[in-house]
């Protein structure tokens, strides 16, 4: 699988040729540089111009990258379409002005001021567009598709920490997409299910990546990328769709290879059952229903999408994917114990402080130590020596950081790791414990999101309330090397990156890469970390009635019993 996509721009060259003359219409105008050109109702705008198989856009150019914004891949859904698998955008015959990026998707925004607060702009249901910069030369490039993170919740493809230049400054096609969020995303129901022709629903904002995974099929070749070395990368709930794609059979075929940056393998709730302690998908949307005082799935339709949205946080709707038999087929942790996932490269990690900022996932501190022992012990039985020894009571806080963040995050960053090495695809797990002066003054060390300005170098644009990066030739080596890592493996399959160690592949002796105050490769990255927590997963995954990750630590239910499958 890896030689198959490492060797794609040699078996390409009879490819190319076939993707016709269309694409290669809008690569020369490309080439000719700037032109000025009619837009819309007989406007005048100079610009970059490519014509792909859906139309004909005009961009915008800055030091040699061109971009090309607000792109709709998908019909606006609402009205009749709200809650309903997205439709293509139809092929356009006027030229389209592609300079702004489109609006984000309907949200209910923070509550209060935090490192993540931005202005996104404006909202819309017609929200499901993409964003494209390349180099102005591009020809057969390697593709990274990102997904912004936010819960499910929040979040657009618009924000600074995303902007693609600088990555498609080191020879690769950057997209980043837009995707139905909260209820309008991720609602089932026995109504809709009712309507649907497969008898299901839910997974809209899923389905909406697959179909911008689609339209990059149909149309990056006209940008100067390859649409068989497609790279899908996501930080958060980003990381976690990538994993939803990589176990979807809807998105089979779409994606080369995967970047996961702490993503989290949560139980999935199922359409019409109870699972592992949730309740049925269908259930909880008709609860949410009522909780609106909407009659049925038709006054649920009349509602305005700010009411829809706002009601749901009110009544505390968390979206997540449902396990449909169809778009989601399982539960992520069997699909990927069974090997039916795609067999693509793999890049996951998390951060040392993903929880130091996020700390609403954390339960009430115990009051001693002896209560914190105590608590572990009735929790964990035969195996509260082995945590106790990880996580130790002499510095109860620190423990408790690390316990939330080890089970949701450590945990799946290592599981998607050896679960891609099973199948004998390269597979590459990191540690981003990274900090600098303002983190350690406002002890968020390593905190979740804090490696994204490293990734895409915006270090010298970030949200009003970030904690601020200072121009070091320290923090630009580090952006240098992260990045170098992820366009390469974005390349090859293979992170390397110049002036950097080689990144060791998991399946030599579970080796990963640590990013501290440069990047170090390290064996046995997790210690026994992972091994503590893949037993407790697969002892309450064998129970049937538990959820895992969120439940930890001084909050975790009795451990269930020995299984024989969990040896």
């Amino acid at each position: 699988m890896f030689d198959r996509y490492a060797s794609s721009n040699e078996r390409g060259r009879s490819r190319t040729m076939v993707r016709g003359l269309l694409a290669r219409m809008g690569r020369l105008v490309l080439l000719t540089g700037l032109v000025v050109i009619p837009v819309g109702a007989g406007a005048q705008r100079s610009g970059p111009v490519v014509t792909a198989p859906v139309g004909t856009m005009v961009g915008s150019e800055r030091r040699g990258i061109l971009s090309f914004k607000g792109i709709p891949y998908a019909v606006a859904p609402e009205g009749d379409l709200r809650w309903k698998p997205p439709v293509p955008q139809p092929d356009w015959q006027d030229t389209r002005r592609a300079t702004d990026f489109g609006p984000a998707c309907y949200q209910p925004g923070a509550r209060s001021a935090s490192v993540y607060s931005e202005d996104i702009g404006p909202m819309s249901e017609d929200c499901l567009s993409l964003n494209v910069w390349a180099p102005e030369h591009a020809e057969n490039a390697p593709v990274l598709v990102w997904i912004h993170g936010g819960a499910l919740t929040n979040g657009a493809s618009s924000q600074k920490t995303y902007d693609g230049s600088k990555m498609a400054r080191q020879g690769i096609v950057v997209v980043s997409i837009n995707y139905r969020l909260g209820i309008l995303g991720y609602l089932a129901h026995p109504e809709l299910s009712a309507e649907s022709a497969d008898d299901v629903s839910g997974n809209y904002g899923l389905l909406d990546q697959i179909e911008a995974l689609k339209w990059v099929q149909r149309n990056i070749a006209a940008f100067g990328g390859d649409p068989a070395n497609v790279t899908i990368a996501g930080e958060s709930a980003g990381a976690l769709s990538v994993m939803y794609l990589m176990a979807s059979p809807r998105a089979r075929g779409l994606f080369a290879k995967a970047i996961a940056e702490s993503a989290y393998m949560l139980s999935t709730p199922a359409l019409r059952e109870a699972s592992h302690g949730m309740p049925p998908a269908e259930t909880t949307g008709s609860a949410l229903q009522q909780k609106l005082g909407a009659a049925d799935l038709a006054a649920m339709r009349a509602m305005s999408p700010a009411d829809l949205v706002r009601g749901a946080a009110e009544a505390a709707f968390v979206p997540w994917g449902t396990i449909d038999g169809q778009v989601l087929p399982d539960q992520l942790v069997d699909i990927f114990d069974r090997g039916e996932q795609a067999p693509v490269p793999i890049i996951a990690g998390f951060n040392s402080g993903e929880i130091r900022t996020l700390r609403i996932l954390l339960p009430p501190k115990p009051d001693s130590a002896a209560a914190y022992e105590a608590r572990i012990r009735a929790a964990y039985g035969e195996l509260a020596d082995r945590f106790l020894a990880i996580y130790p009571s002499d510095d109860i806080e620190e423990s408790m950081l690390a316990t939330t963040r080890d089970a949701m995050y450590g945990w799946t960053s290592e599981r998607l790791a050896a679960k891609q090495a099973a199948l004998g695809v390269p597979s590459y797990l990191y540690l981003f414990d990274h900090g600098y002066p303002a983190t350690e003054t406002w002890n968020v060390h390593g905190f979740h999101g804090s490696e994204l300005p490293y990734v895409f170098g915006t270090m010298d644009d970030l949200p009003p309330y970030w904690p601020k990066i200072p121009d070091t030739a320290r923090e630009r080596a580090m952006s240098a090397a992260i990045m170098g890592y992820w366009v390469s493996f974005a390349r090859t399959g293979q992170p390397t990156a110049p002036n950097a160690p080689a990144w060791p592949p998991y399946a030599d002796d579970r080796s990963g890469m640590v990013f501290a105050n440069k990047p170090v490769p390290v064996l046995r990255l997790s210690g026994g970390r992972y091994a503590l927590h893949e037993e407790v997963v697969c002892r309450r995954r064998a129970a049937g009635d538990i959820p895992w990750t969120w439940n930890t630590g001084v909050i975790s239910p009795p451990l269930p019993p020995q299984d024989t499958r969990c040896r």
